[in-house]
């Protein structure tokens, strides 16, 4: 498989994916959109992961590539039937480019918190092998407010109703983030709308508590991330 990979920040990268992918004999091109690298065209992919980044979907003034973003992700899914993958920014932006509406959060997420499978969620393939509720990083201010038609929630949470979602059989993205590693909280609060939001919600001295609470569950998030990744692909190969 051959995989195009959008990213809005260096160190917002696919993280322990990467690992995943090597051992499978997986290829993947990564374009750097906030460093004005170009996107490339979908000919020649066979699937489009989009990650998470400090920016939001509506503020196509201050960046003006998130508009054609949008629609190569349109183009991907809902024309070429690519397989997706979103996580964070990525979950936000497919539900823009098909239909659905991203907003403020009435409740930032920032932490190690808990999210809970829906009953879509438990029975499909995507979170097979996973518990119905399970610990997971939280790094937003935004969320899906309406989902596209045709979407199906599959986690919530208290503070954001959308924390997954599958748009027909080939486009999954999740709010949180599965990617994580040793280094995550560390290279994250280098991005200064990262470091502020951090401190905004969990005071002076939060990175350190945050890396802390990273650590203590960093085999698990591991253990997942390599499940989800594989229940990716079969879901993949399914469609």
């Amino acid at each position: 498989m051959k995989i195009l990979v959008l990213q809005h920040a260096a160190a917002e990268h696919p993280g322990v994916f990467r690992e995943f992918l090597s051992q499978d004999g997986h290829q993947y091109d990564a374009i750097e959109l906030d460093a004005g690298e170009p996107l490339r065209p979908l000919e020649g992919y066979d699937a489009l992961w989009v990650l998470g980044g400090p920016m939001d979907t509506w503020q196509e003034e201050q960046f003006p590539w998130l508009a054609a973003e949008k629609a190569l992700i349109r183009d991907a899914v809902a024309e070429r039937g690519i397989p997706y993958l979103g996580l964070c920014l990525g979950h936000q932006l497919l539900a823009e480019a098909l239909g659905g509406t991203v907003g403020p959060a009435e409740r930032p997420e920032i932490g190690v918190m808990d999210v809970g499978l829906t009953e879509t969620g438990a029975e499909g393939v995507l979170f097979d092998g996973l518990p119905d509720s399970f610990p997971c990083l939280q790094w937003h201010s935004a969320e899906v407010t309406q989902m596209p038609a045709g979407a199906r929630c599959l986690a919530t949470s208290p503070a954001c109703a959308v924390q997954a979602m599958i748009w027909q059989t080939r486009a999954a993205s999740v709010q949180f983030h599965l990617e994580v590693e040793a280094d995550t909280v560390r290279n994250w609060t280098r991005i200064p709308a990262y470091a502020t939001a951090l401190e905004t919600a969990l005071g002076a001295g939060g990175d350190a508590l945050l890396e802390q609470a990273v650590s203590r569950h960093l085999a698990a998030f591991n253990e997942m991330a390599e499940r989800f990744y594989i229940n990716w692909l079969q879901m993949t190969a399914r469609r």
